[in-house]
């Protein structure tokens, strides 16, 4: 089982319906002041709310906001679920992203640009974990996530369905801005250490850079990733 201790996460498990959250344990003494929307949504999804002493939560849920809930983990989707989301899917892939932090902010930059789904291989790569949903804030609810035994070969069906698979490289081809983002494409972003292994990077389409101007060698995975989605959604929008 595992649980939830933020507000906004909370309250986006419980808006989405999915029935993850089994039940939620609330402190009595005054707290955050969202927790009557908590309360709310509960009980209009028929969760039961268990109302306990805060030293209670302080003892098995440091860092709360008044709340913990109960949930089922996140179920895993696969690759026809996600691009069966749209005519032109937009795919993020991730090549053995381990740090969860990492994960949860390149979920919520996922989201938010209106990705169809995320891609993550079944080895050497963080999992839905309680830091990777706390650190999404909530969009781990609302975007699809498979894992796969074999990374390059779900590029090369990505690459069968029409995609154009292209990869976050320091060294690549040409800049990110100057790629054609409006139609079905994959991201891939590499580890943040290695970045991308070595077959990953052949079987990217294109490799693109990010020019730095100052004197750091590179960008952080999760700055490096809002900075492609959100060329995504502007190029898209322009169109």
């Amino acid at each position: 089982m595992d649980r939830i201790i933020r507000i906004n996460p909370l309250l986006e498990a419980l808006k989405s319906g999915s029935g993850r959250v089994n039940k939620v344990f609330i402190q009595e003494e005054k707290g955050h002041a969202r927790i009557g929307e908590v309360i709310r949504e509960a009980k209009a999804h028929h969760v039961p709310c268990v109302f306990v002493p805060a030293r209670r939560l302080d003892q098995v849920a440091p860092g709360h906001q008044g709340v913990m809930a109960e949930v089922s983990p996140k179920g895993y989707a696969s690759l026809g679920d996600i691009l069966a989301r749209s005519a032109k899917p937009f795919v993020v892939i991730l090549d053995e992203v381990e740090d969860p932090q990492n994960l949860g902010a390149i979920i919520r930059s996922a989201e938010g640009a209106g990705a169809d789904g995320l891609i993550l291989p079944e080895r050497r790569s963080a999992g839905l974990t309680e830091t990777v949903d706390t650190v999404s804030a909530g969009a781990l609810e609302h975007l699809l996530v498979a894992r796969v035994p074999n990374l390059v070969r779900a590029m090369e069906e990505l690459k069968d369905k029409g995609l154009w698979i292209v990869g976050a490289e320091g060294s690549g081809d040409e800049l990110w801005y100057s790629f054609d983002f409006t139609g079905p494409i994959g991201i891939v972003l590499g580890s943040e250490g290695r970045g991308l292994r070595p077959l990953v990077r052949k079987t990217c389409d294109k490799l693109l850079a990010i020019p730095l101007a100052g004197k750091v060698g590179s960008l952080n995975v999760a700055a490096a990733a809002a900075v492609f989605f959100f060329e995504v959604v502007r190029q898209r929008r322009r169109k």
